[in-house]
């Protein structure tokens, strides 16, 4: 938690604010004060704060400001939805707090305040905050990365992945992700839920790997105050982080069986219990869960239960690896091009034609990450208007760029080939003009298209596979 937070204090009391902000500012926060409405709006808007501490029984100190009740809180939170509000009423009068519950405070407490609970409040006032900032701004880098249109792709294989993320999205079943590292798991877990009817709430993602089962078990599920190895430290787990979004689970198959068994009753019935704890929580949170590995064979060596496996294979997505979708690279390159050129302010066109035959040509270990990285570099390193084999890194620029097929020496049907392929690169991509260029149907092409992906040659073919687009 952020150790400095801005807090404004409205109360007609000298006294009363002098002391608040005292306790608030020896706690770390920025703290300003204001005796009547009129300071309290002025303040505000200069101010900004995260949270504001109002007394609603104060009269004004004059500046006609009025009286500080619901109307004067309403209007704060209308100049700020995000603010934390916490109301401060007479222990006469506790219907007070009712009232300011209702114009907009988040909390309320009953005079004379408490320091202990004060700070107590505070804390998760801001906490509460915080975590709202941070699922607007997920929303708003999911709407942007995450949307189906930007995952790019339009070979066979990825078609296919992109039917399954609609019906997914439409679902509330659990989703199963595999794939290879680098093919883009995360990417699909956010595009189904910023498709789904979920996309207003968090999408919130916990890696399984690399934690102590307590510390994972707190991570997912929440920890009580009092639970081993808490330091004494309430907190929601991710689940609750999730409530009523999507929680993506990922490398699932490193999940503890103990927590196997957690997870499993959860996405039965919907409850669970924090760690520590032994009252059931109820939380609409939707699953996804992601693995590199063969969770089958985890399964039959007892290291993946078999119930847990069947709860989350509702929806089943492979995500196919680089290599088996060539005619993607370029498409993936272009867009990773466009993407880092105008995140830099430069004005590269493209690349050049041995570029296109080294990144064609590469097995591609790392998947559309390691793709991904290579165009950073790459545009980084670019000094011309186009990518150059000599701005890709060592690992393509190793050993002869592929030629053109030799004549005489060459088949029909790997001239053939050549030809579509270049002539469609030529095109941009267009199987519409690749047709016409080459005096032959859409169709045919289309069809010779798929065909090469379905079949590749056992060399490296001097240029990738271009997805085609209809004109």
């Amino acid at each position: 938690m952020d150790t400095k937070a801005r807090i404004l204090i409205v109360a007609g009391d000298a006294d009363a604010r002098a002391a608040l902000a005292e306790q608030l500012r020896q706690q770390g926060h920025v703290v300003e004060t204001a005796a009547s409405s009129a300071k309290a709006l002025a303040r505000f808007g200069e101010l900004g704060p995260d949270l504001v501490l109002i007394d609603v029984e104060s009269p004004s100190s004059g500046n006609g400001g009025g009286h500080h009740g619901p109307a004067l809180l309403s209007r704060l939170v209308e100049q700020d939805a995000d603010v934390a509000v916490v109301a401060m009423v007479a222990l006469a009068d506790a219907s007070a707090g009712v009232v300011a519950l209702e114009a907009g405070a988040s909390h309320y407490l009953v005079k004379p305040v408490n320091v202990a609970e004060l700070s107590l409040v505070v804390a998760r006032e801001l906490a509460q905050r915080r975590l709202r900032a941070e699922a607007t701004e997920l929303r708003a880098r999911l709407s942007e990365r995450y949307r189906v249109e930007n995952i790019v792709g339009s070979s066979a294989p990825m078609q296919a992945v992109f039917r399954t993320v609609a019906q997914a999205a439409a679902s509330r079943s659990s989703v199963l992700l595999t794939g290879e590292p680098g093919t883009g798991k995360a990417m699909i877990a956010g595009a189904i839920h910023e498709k789904s009817p979920r996309a207003r709430a968090p999408f919130v993602r916990v890696t399984c790997h690399g934690h102590a089962e307590s510390v994972l078990d707190g991570e997912i599920f929440g920890r009580e105050h009092d639970a081993p190895g808490g330091g004494g430290a309430e907190r929601d787990g991710r689940i609750e982080q999730a409530r009523g979004g999507t929680l993506l689970l990922e490398e699932i198959d490193a999940l503890p069986v103990a927590l196997q068994v957690k997870l499993r009753r959860f996405l039965e019935g919907g409850r669970f219990e924090r760690a520590g704890g032994d009252q059931p929580i109820a939380a609409d949170v939707r699953v996804i869960a992601s693995s590199g590995r063969d969770l089958a064979q985890l399964v039959a060596d007892g290291q993946l239960r078999e119930d847990l496996f069947r709860r989350l294979d509702a929806v089943h997505i492979e995500m196919p690896a680089l290599r088996d979708r060539p005619s993607d690279v370029p498409l993936l390159a272009v867009h990773f091009l466009q993407v880092f050129a105008n995140a830099r302010g430069k004005g590269i066109s493209g690349f050049d034609e041995e570029a296109l035959e080294r990144l064609g040509g590469y097995a591609w270990p790392g998947n559309v990450r390691e793709l991904e990285d290579t165009i950073e570099r790459a545009v980084s390193g670019c000094r011309g208007a186009r990518i150059a084999a000599t701005d890709l890194p060592p690992s393509l620029r190793a050993g002869t760029a592929s030629a053109a097929v030799p004549i005489p020496g060459s088949k029909l049907e790997a001239i053939e080939r050549y030809a579509i392929l270049r002539t469609l690169e030529a095109a941009g991509g267009s199987t519409g003009r690749a047709a016409e260029i080459l005096g032959i149907s859409i169709r045919k092409v289309q069809y010779k298209l798929q065909a090469y992906q379905d079949a590749p040659p056992s060399a490296p073919d001097p240029r990738p596979i271009q997805a085609g687009k209809r004109n």
